[in-house]
């Protein structure tokens, strides 16, 4: 067998431990060393002095600056580092400049001073692939197609009266998990908490934009569906060499941009396969709008529109990728909260008894009454926020920021992880404690800066009414139907509760768990 060549061990290199990211960093360092002394002189004799000092930070190392400090899970890294260098704090990634906000009194100084400059994106390499970032409403930099997207989501998708209207099937859909699940009751066989949760998900938006189940909660389908999410994520989340040398961009060292474009290409085969489908039968019967998709269309056949398929595909993209697997993962991350918390469980479920009675169904309308259910939903938001680092941002224009320089360009990650476990802003932070939000009117639809696991300002998530209402539901419906246990021969000692990171935190292992009818 023939020694590989250069080329291929960087083709095939994907790392995914700490000394994977090592090993590759050192292997390139030669490169980017010769490359940086060739720009060296350029770029110290086209520097402007700064007003004032950046951030602090750790000291980076030649060429490749702090990548060493990411490691396999950034958002714990960087919440460590912010230990010593304080709620702002500057990185030298590559080329890039990166500032870390880990509090919530600079994320509401940047809201309410600076929110213009700092509403651009910083978009990864992969998110590049196939012009999605020329389409995405999560990464485009704000602009009037931007601004068309957004009205178009608060208008045709997440508006109150659309909303109100697929409460039914929001009834139904949730109807068929509880069924689901006490078919397998009957049987003390373990549910997969976060498969069946994605899949009902699933199911809501696929309803909503195309008024069809896409998965069946029994079916190979859901899961395959999940995993291609999940696949996609994690190389959006992934650090990518790359995105902090843009120069090896023409070779794709980690391979993570021809990984992107095999899994957008996946999607796009389902969702074209759908549009056509409906193509066909709006040119065979004449009809009304009657979901999502025929709002688009319809949009499109306007005769100055420049709105078309490609739109129609990316935008599809954003929020089946973000609706589900953001929303399933949640689900997920209470449901492992309260086995390991069982009198918060049997807490829960006394107010659910109270307020919709022990055998009647909960309805959307009953949340308003559920406190305890509501601080249990914001709780587990606050430790386990579904995108640690929200969508990174690009700062448009130099400004200053709590007394420290950030210069045009500059890569901004907040990591609302570590705002959730600041000690300063929260009493025992590591500790599952709904009771914290009890007459309390902190909530997470971004104006409360302790807790924006879904952002703020003008690039706050536009799904979170939908999500807090299938959340809600989901999560409530689970505890009132069921009582829950682990697998016979696991204790809870041995339930892992580590997380795995991409673009979303999810666990690291599915929590699979046998339901018992609750009496």
């Amino acid at each position: 067998m023939g020694t590989p060549n250069l080329a291929s061990i960087i083709m095939d290199f994907h790392p995914t431990t700490t000394d994977d990211y090592h090993s590759l960093l050192l292997f390139l360092l030669p490169v980017f060393l010769t490359w940086m002394l060739l720009f060296k002189h350029h770029t110290r004799h086209h520097q402007k002095p700064s007003p004032a000092p950046l951030p602090p930070g750790p000291a980076p190392w030649p060429v490749v600056g702090n990548l060493f400090s990411l490691g396999p899970k950034p958002h714990k890294s960087l919440a460590q580092i912010a230990t010593t260098h304080g709620p702002i704090f500057s990185l030298r990634l590559g080329r890039r400049t990166t500032v870390v906000i880990s509090s919530a009194s600079v994320a509401r100084e940047v809201m309410l001073h600076h929110d213009a400059a700092f509403s651009g994106r910083s978009v990864q390499d992969t998110a590049t692939v196939l012009g999605h970032y020329e389409a995405s409403v999560a990464f485009m930099s704000p602009c009037p197609r931007w601004r068309f997207l957004r009205r178009m989501c608060a208008s045709h998708v997440f508006a109150n009266s659309k909303l109100e209207a697929g409460r039914d099937m929001r009834r139904t859909k949730v109807g068929q998990l509880v069924s689901h699940i006490r078919n397998c009751s009957k049987s003390s066989k373990a549910i997969n908490i976060g498969q069946v949760a994605f899949t009902t998900s699933l199911n809501v938006l696929s309803n909503t934009f195309f008024s069809k189940d896409m998965a069946h909660l029994n079916s190979e389908y859901g899961r395959e569906f999940k995993e291609l999410v999940w696949a996609m994520m994690v190389e959006v989340g992934t650090p990518n060499i790359v995105d902090f040398f843009p120069v090896l961009k023409v070779v794709d060292p980690q391979g993570a941009r021809r990984r992107s474009t095999a899994l957008t290409r996946k999607m796009f085969k389902i969702f074209d396969d759908i549009i056509d489908t409906r193509v066909n039968m709006r040119k065979a019967s004449r009809s009304d709008d009657r979901d999502v998709l025929d709002c688009l269309l319809t949009i499109c056949e306007k005769d100055d529109s420049d709105f078309g398929r490609f739109d129609i595909l990316h935008f599809l993209l954003d929020l089946f990728a973000a609706g589900t697997d953001t929303t399933s993962s949640t689900v997920e991350w209470v449901m492992a909260e309260l086995l390991h918390n069982p009198e918060k469980l049997k807490k829960a479920q006394a107010e659910l008894d109270e307020v919709v009675g022990k055998h009647n169904s909960l309805e959307e309308a009953h949340s308003s009454q559920l406190p305890y259910l509501q601080a249990i939903v914001k709780e587990t938001l606050r430790i386990h926020p579904p995108v640690p680092f929200l969508v990174p941002r690009n700062v448009e224009t130099d400004v200053e920021l709590c007394g420290y320089f950030i210069p045009k360009n500059s890569q901004v990650l907040v990591n609302v992880w570590a705002m959730g476990r600041d000690d300063k802003t929260w009493k025992n932070p590591d500790l599952f404690e709904p009771e914290r939000f009890l007459g309390s009117t902190l909530d997470y639809k971004g104006h409360d800066f302790e807790l924006i696991p879904f952002g703020f300002g003008g690039r706050i998530c536009p799904g979170v009414p939908l999500a807090s209402r299938v959340l809600m539901l989901v999560v409530g419906s689970l505890i009132h139907s069921f009582d829950w246990r682990l697998p016979d021969g696991t204790s809870l000692r041995e339930m892992d509760m580590d997380d795995k990171f991409g673009f979303t935190l999810q666990k690291a292992q599915p929590l699979c768990i046998v339901p018992m009818i609750y009496k």
